[in-house]
């Protein structure tokens, strides 16, 4: 049997977790580093908002990945 794919927001949202928790920010300070309010990440990390092509690069930007890493399973 299988299991439905991860939908690109779940993705998103897993991975702006995992790699803000390695820095250890809070949401407030990955929110700072990238120019973002902090609830709006929350928002997106509990897969509430949808997120522009804009956003995307500025929280990859503050985490320094590449935009496209942050929808890699």
């Amino acid at each position: 049997m299988k299991h439905p794919a991860a939908s690109a927001r779940e993705v998103l949202a897993l991975n702006l977790i995992r790699l803000r928790g390695l820095r250890g920010w809070s949401q407030e300070a990955l929110a700072f580093e990238a120019g973002l309010h902090r609830t709006f990440v929350a928002h997106v990390e509990r897969q509430a908002r949808n997120i522009s092509l804009d956003n995307l690069e500025r929280l990859a930007l503050a985490l320094e990945i590449r935009p496209y890493q942050l929808l890699e399973e």
